[in-house]
């Protein structure tokens, strides 16, 4: 019988699961847990939030669609209906999800949110603990043990607001973009709206669609492409050249073919990386603006690009060129960052940011039986590409342990005891 490192195990209620735990019910957590039931794998699904993809259900405005096609955006084993469009919408790729896990009979462990999981070296054995946050059971706290954690909360997890001097004393409304809906509410009002990827473009689209004219605050050079290329998806395009041209030329083309479609962008504040869309992804994670329709508001200056801010005051922002806009609110759409840091004690498989130090293709396995699905910076594909690794290892560890064992593997597909 294992002797445990501390005696707070005690202290709370114990839950041994026999396989491994996976923290989070977004997509990759539940492309795990569908591989590991393919491979007949018992598991554990942990959810803070009290639904699955909550960031999609909870923190996603009314009209986002998928920027990809949906062959590049399912989940392994599981294609999207015929019926829905090339790009999906936010309910449509919902009920998608919804439907994968009731295929996968996925039932995650909702209202738990981890507080900490660290490798137990006496025991062998990794100790997650969670806390309840729902109604009665509001501080219930839980420790589950287990032979294999996986990491699948992704790299959207918390959101991110810059530092900005003044911006406590500034009166009117500030949110971030995962708590924006519609522009319905902003009609006539001064919206400034603070970032320029697919999130900050998308929500000043909306707002010029609801008679609102924003301004879009570029702090740094980006890459802005045509969704489509000749009724071809601009991404199924680049990924078709790459089967036979270099990166550096795809890149050329790219730029070329945007530069015909959408015009000199740079007059009107958009400056272009130096690096290419596809290289810079490679190399840094960032991904390329998808164009649906932002572009020709920013032309027609229905959508004022300005430089960045230098600070606010009551109801103004004076930005760093020295002039100063009247604003009403404020709409951050400065990105998400990881929260394994918060949790996770451990420090040399993640990086102190929460994303895996081993470049794509190997940051989905770490040591001890830690597993890492979701943070390739490669959207939904790379996020299926790690589960079904993850998996495979798994399942392939599982099933020697079983036949070492002389067991059959077990019909019953999660196997959890308390104690």
């Amino acid at each position: 019988m294992p002797s445990f490192s501390d005696n707070d195990c005690f202290s709370r209620r114990c839950v041994w699961v026999n396989g491994p735990v996976i923290v989070g019910a977004g997509p990759s957590g539940l492309a795990v847990a569908a591989g590991l039931e393919e491979h007949g794998v018992p598991f554990v699904v942990l959810e803070k939030a009290d639904c699955i993809a909550s960031l999609w259900q909870n923190r996603t405005y009314d009209r986002l669609k998928l920027h990809l096609p949906k062959q590049f955006c399912q989940l392994p084993e599981f294609p999207f209906p015929e019926n829905y469009p090339k790009y999906p919408t936010k309910k449509q790729f919902i009920d998608y999800l919804e439907s994968y896990a009731k295929k996968f009979d996925i039932n995650p462990q909702f209202n738990e949110c981890v507080e900490s999981a660290k490798y137990d070296e006496t025991c062998r054995l990794w100790r997650v603990k969670t806390v309840s946050t729902i109604g009665g059971a509001a501080g219930y706290e839980v420790e589950y043990l287990c032979q294999w954690l996986v990491v699948a909360t992704g790299e959207n997890s918390e959101p991110v607001v810059p530092e900005i001097e003044g911006l406590s004393e500034f009166k009117g409304e500030v949110l971030h973009a995962c708590d924006y809906k519609s522009g319905e509410t902003f009609w006539g009002k001064k919206v400034v709206v603070v970032g320029c990827g697919n999130s900050g473009m998308e929500v000043c689209l909306d707002l010029c669609n609801h008679d609102t004219k924003p301004s879009m605050v570029v702090r740094s050079s980006v890459h802005v492409l045509p969704r489509e290329i000749l009724g071809k998806s601009t991404f199924e395009l680049a990924m078709l050249m790459l089967k036979w041209l270099p990166l550096w030329l795809v890149d050329k083309i790219l730029l070329f073919l945007a530069w015909m479609i959408l015009g000199n962008m740079e007059k009107y504040g958009l400056r272009r990386p130096s690096v290419g869309p596809l290289e810079l992804k490679n190399t840094q994670g960032k991904t390329p603006v998808l164009d649906i329709g932002a572009t020709e508001k920013i032309r027609s200056r229905e959508i004022q690009v300005v430089p960045g801010i230098k600070k606010f005051s009551s109801s103004m922002v004076e930005l760093v060129n020295g002039k100063k806009i009247e604003v009403d609110s404020v709409i951050f759409a400065t990105g998400y960052r990881s929260n394994v840091p918060y949790w996770l004690r451990e420090s040399e498989f993640f990086s102190r940011n929460g994303i895996p130090k081993a470049p794509f293709p190997n940051g989905w396995k770490g040591k001890a039986g830690l597993y890492a699905a979701g943070f390739t910076r490669r959207g939904l594909s790379g996020a299926s590409a790690d589960a079904m690794k993850i998996a495979k290892d798994i399942g392939k560890i599982w099933k020697d342990d079983l036949r070492k064992k002389k067991q059959k593997v077990p019909t019953h597909r999660r196997c959890i005891s308390t104690f």
